[in-house]
This record gives structure tokens, sequence and C-alpha cells, in this order.
């Protein structure tokens, strides 16, 4: 039994709200059973030194986690004057996550940049962080396809993130964190609507998996990647 009472293969439930923050080209608040991040995209009409004049757009992340997103109150990493190398990690993994469903070229030379800020954090906020990232990227190129200024819709395929992993011997879906501080072995799937994998973390904490336990973690997280990408859908015009 899992601890939240959910079958192996439930998710916890999930929630978006839309235009959540006036001013951002783009903004949603995910809330996955009771992690809760506040997902915004800005449009600016530049990209880094290394693509200038190639034509082509940037979509970048940033992810940060509120001091008391947890049960014990977290310092600043502005206090300490540089980011942890958690953070550097998960916002590089929701970048490179965002790009795999762009045509950069249809994009253009601008860049987007996704900020994900972690409200509340019970397991799973980098999952929860690329997947309301893309509504917030969605709803920014929307403006942009709406005022005119790209031609083709660039965003090509919807990305979205689920976590699975083994806990108490049996593979589960969508680990909050009970489950996740227990778990033999957990991991992050990133997989596009369609069904394509673009990243899979995986790690053994104490403990092995074989090759049938890790086909069976990828049929969760396609089902669990597969329901999300239908409630993107379905808050995205």
């Amino acid at each position: 039994m899992r601890p939240s009472g959910r079958k192996l293969d439930e998710m916890r439930a999930v929630s978006i709200e839309t235009g959540f923050t006036k001013h951002a080209e783009g903004s949603a608040l995910i809330k996955m059973g009771d992690t809760h991040v506040l997902c915004t995209a800005t449009i600016e009409d530049r990209v880094p030194p290394f693509i200038k004049g190639s034509g082509l757009g940037w979509v970048t992340a940033e992810y940060g986690m509120l001091p008391r997103a947890t049960n014990t109150r977290m310092r600043r990493e502005a206090a300490s004057g540089k980011q942890g190398g958690r953070t550097v990690e998960i916002q590089r993994l929701i970048g490179r996550a965002l790009r795999a469903g762009v045509d950069r070229s249809a994009l253009g030379e601008r860049q987007i940049t996704v900020d994900c800020d972690v409200l509340q954090a019970d397991g799973g906020t980098r999952c929860a962080s690329i997947t309301g990232g893309w509504i917030a990227l969605r709803l920014a190129v929307n403006k942009l396809m709406k005022a005119g200024d790209v031609v083709s819709d660039p965003l090509v395929d919807p990305v979205a993130a689920v976590s699975c992993g083994i806990y108490a011997g049996q593979p589960v879906l969508d680990l909050d964190y009970p489950e996740d501080s227990e778990a033999g072995v957990d991991g992050n799937f990133i997989m596009t609507g369609s069904g394509k994998l673009i990243e899979v973390q995986m790690s053994a904490e104490g403990s092995t998996y074989t090759r049938d336990q890790m086909n069976q973690l990828m049929d969760l997280a396609e089902k669990g990647v597969g329901e999300l990408a239908t409630i993107q859908k379905s808050v995205t015009p």
C-alpha cells in the first residue's frame, strides 16, 4: 500500500491555473499533489552570443525554491552568493527538455526564459517544473503568433515529465516525498506528448533493478506523461 493510498499506476491530483501572474507573457501555477510550482515565460528580442546571427531562437530556464517550500527553512541561494549544484543541474534539465519540443528556426532570433519557482515541495519538483513550464511557454508563443511575430507554430510537440520508482518492491508512478525518500530506485522520465523520450534520469538508492523492472517503469511513465499531455492541451488554446 502506498502512503497516499493511491494505486501503483495512479498519478497525484493535477491542477493548473493559467494566467496566474499579470506581467509575464505566459504563466501557469501547476499543482501535482502537494508540489506547487509557479512557471512564467518571458520573451526577449535577443539570443545568447553563441547563436547570434544564426536565425535560431533559444529557450532557457531558471529554477529555484522558496525558503519554506520544505518542512524546514532553506537559506536563499542569493544570500550565499551562488546557486547550488542541484539548482544548476535542474534548470539545465528544464531548458534541455523544453527545447526538445521547439522548432528554433520557426521561433526566430529571440529568447524565451522560463522561470520555475517552487512554492511548496512534496517530491517531483523538476517534473512539475517541466510540465508547467511547457504550458507557460505555450501561452507565450501564442502571443507571438497572435501578434504575427512568428509565421508558423514553433512548438512541435508538448513536453511533460513524471517520476517513477520502485517503492516497497513495487513499481509506482509519480512519487511523492514519503515514497521518494524511501524508494530503492527512482527516476525522472521526460517525454514528448507523442511518446518520444527526451531524457531519463535513473538511479538506485541502496538497491538495484532489472531490465524487466525498467520496462515496467517505462510503461508507467508513458501512461503518466500521456495523462499530463492531455491536461496540457486542455488548458491551452
